[in-house]
C-alpha cells in the first residue's frame, strides 16, 4: 500500500510526533508511507523524500486553520504523483480536517487517530467543535487510544470508532540509585504541576524531580520547595526514570497517559488522577494508584515510600507494559488499512459490473 500520513511528526517534539514517527517506522516495513506535517522543517536524511511539508505562521489559531487547507491542497498534488491507497490523519480538529478535504477530492479512504486534547480541548472551541465534528462524521473510521476517548468521539458524533491503544518505545535503563519522585510532562494548567509541587512540601525529606518545560515554570520555579529540582525538557526519559522511585501523573485530563507505561516498563510504580485513560492504563494496587483528592494522593504516596512494596508495583507494571509494544500496534493498524482499502476496491468492482464490465 502507498499511505499518506497527515500530523506531527520529527523533527517536531512532542507526543504525537513521537507516535506517528513510531507507527511510519512499523508501516515501512511493508508499505512505502508518506508524511505532510508542519513547517519549515529539515527532514531527516534517510526519509528526505517521503517527508513533505506546508509552511505555516507560528501564530497560534492562524496556524492551524492555514496547515488545514494547505495540506490538503499538497495532499492532492502528491496524490498525482504517488497514488496513495489512504489517508491517516493524526489530531483531530485542524490536522484531520485537512484529511476530510483531501478525501472529499479525491475519493480515497481516510483515518483519522484521537490523541486526547483534540477532543477534550479543541472540540471546546467554536471553529474547533466545526472541524473535529465534521472530522469525525466525514472519516471512515475513528482511532482512539483510551475507551474514555471512544465514549468522546461516538458523543461527538463519530460513526465508527476502533480503539487502539499507544505504545512505546524500548527505553535505555540505567543501573542508577532510584532516588527521586518524579513529575513527567508539560508545565500547563492541565497537567496540575502545582499539585505536584504542593506534594513536594508535604514530604521535605524526599527528593522531587519536575522533567518538562511550559508557560508555568517561573512560576512554580518560584513557590517550589528546595527540595524540588527542575530539569526542563528532556530526551533521555530511560535515564531519568532509572532514577525514579514514584512517579506521580496528576493531570486533570489525560487521554491515555504515555509516561505511565514509559514509568512502568522501568518498573516504576505510578500515582495518577482518576481521569480519561490514566483509569485504564493504571490497576489499583497493581502497577500503581490513582488519587481523587490531595489528601488521598498524600496517603498513597507515604505507603509506597516502603521501597519493598514499591517494587513489587514496579515489577508488575513492567509486565502489563510489554503488552503495550508497537508490533502488535503497527499490525492492527495495518489490518484496518486493509479492510478500507479491500472495501474501496470491492465497491469499484461492484460498480464495474453494474456498468456491465467484469462479466463473462
Amino acid at each position: 500500500m502507498k499511505i499518506l500520513i497527515i500530523g506531527h511528526y520529527p523533527p517536531h517534539k512532542g507526543g504525537i510526533a513521537t507516535h506517528t514517527e513510531s507507527l511510519v517506522k512499523e508501516l515501512r516495513k511493508k508499505h512505502e508511507v508518506h508524511i505532510i506535517t508542519y513547517g519549515p522543517i529539515t527532514p531527516r536524511e534517510f526519509e528526505k523524500e517521503f517527508v513533505h511539508q506546508v509552511t505555516v505562521p507560528k501564530v497560534f489559531g492562524l496556524r492551524g486553520i492555514l496547515f488545514t487547507f494547505l495540506a490538503a491542497v499538497k495532499a492532492i498534488k502528491l496524490h498525482k504523483k504517488f497514488n496513495f491507497d489512504i489517508i491517516h490523519a493524526h489530531y483531530v480538529g485542524t490536522t484531520s480536517y485537512a484529511g476530510v478535504l483531501a478525501k472529499n477530492r479525491l475519493k480515497i479512504p481516510l483515518i483519522i487517530t484521537a490523541h486526547g486534547s483534540d477532543l477534550d480541548f479543541m472540540s471546546k472551541l467554536p471553529l474547533g467543535r466545526y472541524f473535529v465534528k465534521e472530522s469525525l462524521t466525514k472519516s471512515d473510521l475513528t482511532i482512539t487510544v483510551s475507551h474514555y476517548l471512544k465514549k468522546r468521539a461516538l458523543a461527538l458524533g463519530a460513526n465508527k470508532v476502533k480503539v487502539i491503544p499507544n505504545a512505546i518505545k524500548n527505553l535505555k535503563r540505567k543501573n542508577l540509585k532510584r532516588e527521586y519522585i518524579t513529575f513527567i510532562g508539560s508545565l500547563t494548567l492541565y497537567k496540575d504541576p502545582a499539585t505536584f509541587i504542593k506534594l513536594a512540601r508535604h514530604f521535605p525529606n524526599e527528593k522531587f524531580l519536575v522533567v518538562g518545560d511550559g508557560p508555568l515554570r517561573k512560576e512554580l520555579e518560584k513557590q517550589a520547595p528546595k527540595n524540588v529540582k527542575f530539569l526542563g525538557y528532556r530526551e533521555d526519559i530511560g535515564e531519568i526514570l532509572s532514577k525514579t522511585k514514584l512517579l506521580i501523573l496528576p493531570s486533570a485530563r489525560e487521554g491515555f497517559g504515555l509516561v505511565v507505561l514509559e514509568a512502568n516498563s522501568l518498573e516504576v510504580p505510578v500515582i495518577g488522577r482518576a481521569v480519561g485513560g490514566i483509569r485504564e492504563l493504571i490497576r489499583e494496587g497493581k502497577n500503581g494508584y490513582t488519587f481523587e483528592t490531595f489528601e488521598e494522593l498524600v496517603k498513597k504516596v507515604d505507603s509506597l515510600l516502603p521501597n519493598k512494596k514499591a517494587l513489587k508495583m514496579g515489577k508488575i507494571g513492567n509486565t502489563i507494559s510489554g503488552r503495550y509494544n508497537w508490533k502488535k500496534i503497527g499490525e492492527a493498524v495495518e489490518e484496518r488499512y486493509r479492510e478500507l482499502v479491500g472495501e474501496r476496491y470491492d465497491d469499484n468492482n461492484k460498480h464495474a459490473r453494474r456498468g456491465g464490465l467484469g462479466e463473462n
